[in-house]
């Protein structure tokens, strides 16, 4: 009796595939070695990566104590020469009347006192004597005020020579010091205390804080304030020279978030419209600061609440930064905050190499526990190899194999099975082709049904892209033509419109109504088929509401963000529209809505903008928007006029990745303004072609020109 063979064994070799007995035997020892050895290197990480976290919360604790303690003595200077000064003055020491040995004492402490960057004496009855850094900041000036010696309230600033001496007069302003901000400050406070800090309007570079104390008599009557400017400057070269890693920074912040200090040589201000204002820590252009800033900002929502040190850490560009905020204070009000982060890639170099070296040692165990397996498997197999050679035989169609059993039991049975597999391998092999014929009828049907199916996606794309060129044309055919603007006697119009789909978002229109000239211009969120309709629906709905007689800017804005939102709601789409609406009538123009800065050009080139803000609301984003309409008039001359345009123009990027703003667009309007409109628009669109070069064009650009005849 031929032996049943197994059934359903073809589910272990799906399960564990083909593998030799080699393989088999190998595997565990290959295994266990790398288990271990990956183990091994995986606590190693995890313990190096913890004791990082460690150093680095010492480090950032070190030095921020280090910095607290240079912060107080550094400002110890401005404590101690104005306690100097007022006790010199209350008793005798220094006579303020004698105001040239009065600017040389102060002369000779700054000398001594490098930190402080100017030294005053004033009254109340408006004398005034400074010795410092005014007019030049590397060279010490006196300043003076004596209206009792003078007769007048003239600030006569004086050249100092090497010792303190004046040599001449170098300016004469007029010039009130108790008009200043810092003055009341110091008096209202009665007591020490700090003013600022600023920028220096000659250099901002340099930033100075303030320090004072009034002088009282002995009826409690204000005889005078002597105060201090301290240069805070040295601050940042004091933390460009602390160690702490090759990429770590420190920095330090007043508690609205503009900066002190910092060991980046980023200067502390920015230019906004050429003139110098200070850094806030989240306007910086460090990425390590501005990126720890504002995860503080984050974290905290105000740099306030940050009451005690905090030690935290935050990714950056997929980096960990470990960071610690310390707060600094004194007695006379100053309230800072010392940042240091550390990236952890500064302290991951060695853990690194270990981890190589780990890896090279899993491979070399690899090795060898491979070469063991190799030995080991290879007493085992030699006999089981004698069958597999008797079994290919009679795979082969020589099924008369006479295998002699061996003493293993487990090879007895396997000898068995070959002898019973003669007499089935024939009914096998017939069922096999039956079963490869059956498959291939299968593949073949379904060959076929994809095919079908792929002729109609084809031809769905083809019906797809028909549609989308009408709904381009039709948008095309609502604009306003050239021959509609040229039949506006009261003004020349151009305008210009390349979407950056075939169906674009921008709208603009111009209509005549009742004697006046009704202009709109926006952009919908977004581009495309959706975003075209969505302008479509625009401009069917303000022709609308035109043809009934709707004059009111509010509810002329307020019905048509009500049918957009809707219709919005209905199409479950979340786009929404800007869009400003110009009235024109007898060289008046009323703006509502908002939308881009509307430009205004006067016949002579010169540039003024208006912002619409406040003159509305998103249209389709809420239902009600009455309480966000407002309305401005702007009174147009002959040769005067106005620009409309769409974030298209202004935000178009170069291959650098540079916008190209309003103020290039508001130059090369102002210097072709006296051309046609025509030449205006040919100038800005060849203008903004120019800047984009070979970049792609990103979103629509709308273009609206108008000028008064």
């Amino acid at each position: 009796m031929i032996p049943t063979p197994l059934q359903n064994n073809d589910r272990y070799t799906r399960l564990l595939g083909k593998r030799s007995l080699r393989v088999v035997l190998i595997i565990p020892f290959v295994l266990q070695v790398v288990g271990a050895v990956g183990l091994v290197g995986y606590l190693s990480f995890k313990n190096g990566q913890k004791a990082v976290n460690d150093l680095a919360a010492q480090l950032q604790r070190e030095v921020s104590d280090r910095v607290n303690q240079h912060l107080d003595n550094y400002l110890a200077a401005a404590y101690e020469v104005t306690e100097q000064n007022a006790f010199a003055i209350t008793h005798g020491i220094i006579d303020p009347n004698d105001s040239e040995r009065l600017g040389r004492f102060f002369w000779k402490q700054m000398k001594l006192f490098k930190t402080i960057g100017y030294i005053i004496y004033a009254t109340p009855s408006g004398d005034y004597i400074g010795t410092g850094y005014d007019l030049y900041p590397d060279r010490p000036q006196t300043d003076e005020v004596l209206p009792r010696r003078y007769g007048d309230r003239l600030n006569r600033t004086y050249n100092l020579d090497e010792q303190g001496n004046r040599i001449g007069i170098a300016e004469v302003i007029k010039y009130d010091y108790r008009a200043e901000d810092g003055y009341k400050a110091i008096v209202r406070a009665k007591r020490p205390a700090w003013v600022g800090p600023i920028l220096w309007v000659e250099s901002p570079d340099i930033i100075s804080i303030g320090f004072g104390t009034s002088i009282y008599d002995k009826n409690n009557r204000l005889i005078a304030l002597i105060g201090v400017d301290q240069r805070l400057s040295q601050i940042s070269d004091f933390l460009k020279q602390i160690q702490v890693s090759p990429s770590a920074k420190i920095f330090i912040l007043e508690r609205n978030g503009l900066m002190i200090a910092s060991s980046s040589s980023e200067p502390p201000y920015r230019l906004v419209k050429g003139t110098a204002e200070r850094l806030k820590a989240i306007d910086s252009k460090d990425p390590l600061i501005q990126g720890t800033a504002a995860f503080l900002m984050e974290q905290f929502g105000d740099f306030k609440k940050i009451t005690n040190r905090q030690q935290l850490d935050f990714q950056l560009k997929g980096q960990r930064q470990f960071v610690q905020a310390t707060p600094w204070r004194d007695q006379y009000g100053l309230d800072w905050l010392v940042v240091v982060v550390v990236p952890e890639s500064d302290f991951m170099a060695q853990i690194n190499a270990n981890t190589r070296n780990t890896i090279l040692l899993c491979l070399v165990a690899l090795i060898v526990a491979i070469a063991l397996g190799i030995l080991t498997a290879r007493r085992i197999t030699r006999p089981i190899e004698r069958i597999t050679q008797a079994s290919e035989e009679m795979a082969g169609g020589n099924l008369e194999q006479a295998i002699k059993p061996g003493n293993i039991i487990e090879l007895a049975k396997l000898t068995n099975s070959f002898n019973s597999m003669a007499g089935q391998l024939e009914e096998l092999i017939t069922g096999l082709e039956d079963k490869v014929k059956e498959r291939t009828a299968e593949l073949a049907d379904a060959n076929a049904e994809i095919s079908a199916l792929n002729e109609q996606l084809q031809a769905e794309n083809l019906r797809m892209a028909a549609e989308i060129e009408v709904a381009r044309k039709l948008q095309q055919m609502i604009l306003p033509k050239d021959e509609e603007l040229k039949q506006i006697p009261e003004l020349d119009i151009t305008g210009f419109m390349e979407p950056t789909d075939e169906v674009g978002g921008d709208y603009y229109d111009v209509l005549r109504h009742n004697g006046g000239i009704k202009i709109g211009i926006g952009d919908v969120t977004g581009h495309g088929l959706e975003s075209g309709l969505i302008m479509l629906m625009t401009q069917t709905t303000i022709r609308a509401l035109l043809q009934h007689q709707e004059t009111d800017s509010t509810k002329f804005l307020s019905t048509l963000n009500r049918v957009i939102y809707d219709n919005a709601q209905r199409m479950k789409s979340r786009k929404t529209i800007s869009l400003a609406m110009l009235d024109y009538h007898a060289g008046c123009i009323s703006l509502s809505g908002q939308h881009e800065e509307m430009i205004v050009v006067r016949s002579n080139g010169q540039i003024e903008r208006i912002n619409t803000d406040n003159l509305g609301f998103p249209l389709g984003l809420l239902t009600n928007i009455d309480e966000f309409i407002g309305q401005t008039q702007v009174q147009l001359q002959s040769g005067d006029g106005v620009v409309l345009y769409t974030d298209g123009i202004i935000e178009a990027k170069n291959d650098h990745r540079q916008e190209y703003g309003l103020e290039r667009l508001c130059n090369v309007l102002s210097q072709h303004w006296q051309q046609t409109v025509d030449e205006i628009r040919q100038a800005v669109v060849a203008d903004v072609q120019q800047h984009i070069g070979e970049s792609k064009i990103r979103d629509d650009i709308t273009l609206l020109i108008l000028k008064q005849k």
